[in-house]
Order: C-alpha cells, then sequence, then structure tokens
C-alpha cells in the first residue's frame, strides 16, 4: 500500500474533518509517514518563555505551601505574641488582640491569594499543554502501530499466497509422480 493511501486510510479510520484537532491529527500523520519524533519537553519550553512575574509568583506559592514557611510563620506568631504579652507587659506596641499583627495577616493573605491563584492557573496551563502533548505522542503511537499491523497483515497474506503457490506445485508433482506410476488420483480427471 502506498504511502499515500496509508495516510488516506488513517484519516479515514480517525474520521478526520477540517476542525482544529484533525488539523493536529494530520501533523501527527505526516510525522508518522516522515518518520519524525513529536516528543519534547513541554514544561522546559514553557519554563523558558515565562516572564519575571510568573517565575516569582511559583517562588512565592513554592514557599507559601511548604512546611518551613508554616513553621517560620509559627515561630514568628508566638515571638509576636509572647514579646506583646509577657515581655513588655507595660507599652507594647500591639497589646492582646493584637489588631496590628491581625491587619498585617490580613494584607498578607490578601497579597498572597492572588499570587498563588496565579501560580495556579500557569501549573493548570502546563498541565493542560502536557496532556495535549500526551495526547499527540499517544495519537502517533497508536497509528505506528496500526501501520506495524499492516505490514504484519501483508507480510503474513504474502507467505500464505507463497505457502498455497508452493502447496499447489507440490500437488500437482505429486500427481504426475502417481499418473506415471500408474495410480489413479481421485479427482485428477484421468
Amino acid at each position: 500500500m502506498s504511502l499515500h493511501a496509508w495516510v488516506e486510510k488513517c484519516e479515514h479510520v480517525l474520521g478526520l474533518g477540517t476542525d482544529a484537532a484533525s488539523n493536529r491529527a494530520r501533523r501527527i500523520l505526516k510525522s508518522v509517514a516522515n518518520r519524525s519524533i513529536i516528543s519534547r519537553d513541554v514544561a522546559s519550553e514553557m519554563d523558558k518563555k515565562e516572564t519575571f512575574g510568573e517565575w516569582l509568583a511559583d517562588r512565592v506559592a513554592t514557599f507559601g505551601g511548604s512546611w518551613t514557611f508554616i513553621m517560620a510563620f509559627g515561630v514568628f506568631l508566638v515571638f509576636w505574641a509572647s514579646v506583646n504579652t509577657v515581655v513588655l507587659i507595660t507599652g507594647a506596641f500591639d497589646p492582646y488582640p493584637f489588631i496590628f499583627l491581625n491587619l498585617m495577616l490580613s494584607m498578607l493573605a490578601a497579597l498572597q491569594a492572588p499570587i498563588i491563584m496565579m501560580s495556579q492557573n500557569r501549573q493548570a496551563i502546563k498541565d493542560r499543554a502536557a496532556a495535549e502533548h500526551d495526547y499527540e505522542v499517544n495519537l502517533k503511537a497508536e497509528i505506528e502501530i496500526m501501520a506495524l499491523h499492516e505490514k504484519l497483515d501483508q507480510l503474513r497474506n504474502e507467505h500464505l499466497q507463497q505457502m498455497l503457490v508452493q502447496q499447489s506445485e507440490q500437488i500437482k508433482l505429486l500427481t504426475q509422480l502417481l499418473a506415471a506410476q500408474g495410480v489413479k488420483v481421485p479427482g485428477s480427471g484421468g
């Protein structure tokens, strides 16, 4: 089967139309036909394109969601409460109920939440790109497997044809040998 016919058969099997997904599948079919590689490191490609703000958002989210941050912040809160209740019994700059600390924590949360959401959105975009790439690689693998099955079927059919030709030649030779010895062969017409 010619390459063009095989590609058309694959397009038919995949039910390709004119939409973007079909165009992507055609691109993958071409990569199969050209024996080119489509695997690539999507995450590093996206990391190369990241802005400083995206990089910073990722670092803040990584640190803000770590045990190091939780423990350090816990120590800071205990220190703040201790200084403002025990050490500075008189003249504490933020006495109980720590209104200034609450203000600072609220401002921290107001800044940290959108930064973490930016990082999560960026990670979702990375995950979506990786999933799309995985789909392309899987589709190419399926197409390659289909092509291998097609080749194996073709080889098996050719082999069976050769065996049938050899078998018919052997039967003809055996019939001739038996006829030469005067043995009547059933179904030989003679």
